[in-house]
């Protein structure tokens, strides 16, 4: 299993870049932004960087990639792009997080929090900035706009797919994004390069990080789909660490509209026999959170599971975190882990029960390698990472402290 020092090394051998590389990294994202950034110095700064003097590789070796924008918003709530320096010739990666509600702005006297659809015109601004002098323009989006309005099942919208289509039109080349609640969606405008990625291997990696004596195989531990939609991800992930499967069905009342939806009666699982083993849920989101901690009381309750570890690409809390700290306080589970793709409020880090999945040299990886046009298809897919890390810490080839140094230095 290949580091990324060795892959970029073979990036520089074979491969020059498109275009000099520059990320615009949007207010709403600028923690995670800041991260990718010195992932991306740090690989090209690194020992392979002989081709300094080469005019192909111009740009190539930087402390900072960031090209610097402002979004200023008038007294009214209109808003403008403007780029602080030239875009163009540059292969462009915009990163923005539009679930970031903590940025506020005045309007007529009145503080707003910015919305999805207010980071979605940010976007749109940028591009719109731009104007066409870029190279190319990727748009890195991690939590997918409107992703949960993917098909229309009455008289509604297709949000999903206007976005993608308005971004296509506004001339994107590549759209990026992780865990797409339906990556079909890119049928919108099938010709552009639609990426979605996922996270298990990060999960499993904090999880062992965070967790002890948690031994990952077929006796152990079950990985758990809290509802149909997210039946396919825990099968793949079952699959993988040798794991059996169990899934939830939500049983809803279609007779009433609650918040936009139908409430949900009851959770019913189907799966083997939970007693005294571990169970990974594992789920694209976490909204309010009423859903996977109700499924994981009835792990805890009635399937007697020894621990529930609660694994998510998007914690996004949006009914605050202290109905997971009653849920924690009464051992409901054990650990929940989550990605920093979006917005983590303040206090989240202080939460005995949260462990933090870092992405951010993932998406540095993934940003490393569209800029050299290579494919991506060997970090789509995650299968090669588990097995390696399952086979040498499951065989206890390491010591503990060798193990820490091996997932932190495995990508």
């Amino acid at each position: 299993m290949a580091t990324y020092h060795v892959l970029h090394d073979q990036l520089e051998q074979t491969s020059n870049p498109v275009a000099p590389l520059a990320l615009i990294v949007l207010p709403s994202a600028e923690p995670f932004g800041e991260k990718v950034n010195k992932w991306i110095s740090y690989f090209r700064l690194g020992d392979h960087n002989e081709h300094r003097d080469d005019p192909a590789y111009e740009g190539y070796y930087e402390q900072d990639y960031r090209l610097p924008v402002s979004i200023p918003r008038y007294s009214t709530g209109e808003s403008t792009a403007i780029l602080d320096v030239s875009a163009r010739g540059k292969d462009i990666y915009i990163l923005v997080d539009v679930t970031n509600h903590s940025i506020t702005y005045e309007m007529n006297g009145f503080t707003n929090h910015m919305s999805p659809d207010d980071h979605f015109q940010d976007l749109k601004r940028v591009i719109a900035a731009i104007n066409g002098k870029a190279h190319r323009i990727n748009v890195i989006m991690p939590f997918l706009y409107e992703g949960r309005q993917h098909h229309r099942s009455g008289r509604e919208s297709l949000d999903a797919a206007i976005m993608y289509k308005e971004l296509c039109d506004l001339g994107i080349d590549t759209f990026i994004t992780f865990d797409a609640h339906d990556p079909r969606i890119q049928n919108a405008s099938p010709l552009i390069d639609f990426n979605s990625f996922t996270t298990p291997y990060q999960f499993l990696k904090s999880l062992m990080r965070s967790v002890d004596n948690l031994i990952v195989d077929k006796d152990h531990i079950v990985v758990i789909s809290p509802d149909e939609g997210a039946l396919n991800r825990a099968v793949y992930f079952a699959t993988v660490i040798g794991a059996d499967t169990g899934m939830f069905y939500k049983r809803r009342d279609y007779s009433v509209i609650v918040g936009g939806k139908n409430p949900i009666v009851a959770h019913e699982f189907l799966g083997t026999d939970l007693n005294g083993k571990d169970a990974i849920i594992i789920d694209d989101m976490i909204s309010s959170g009423g859903s996977i901690l109700d499924t994981s009381r009835q792990l805890k309750e009635k399937m007697h599971a020894s621990r529930v570890f609660l694994c998510t690409t998007f914690g996004l809390f949006t009914d605050g975190l202290e109905v997971f700290d009653e849920a924690y306080a009464k051992g409901y589970f054990d650990k929940l882990v989550t990605t920093n793709l979006t917005y983590q409020p303040p206090e989240l880090k202080d939460r005995e029960w949260f462990e933090p999945a870092d992405m951010s040299k993932y998406a540095a990886m993934i940003i490393d390698f569209i800029n050299h046009d290579i494919s991506t298809s060997q970090m789509q897919t995650s299968t090669e990472k588990i097995h390696g890390i399952l086979a040498k810490i499951n065989r206890h080839e390491q010591t503990l402290m060798e193990q820490m140094q091996l997932l932190q230095t495995e990508f």
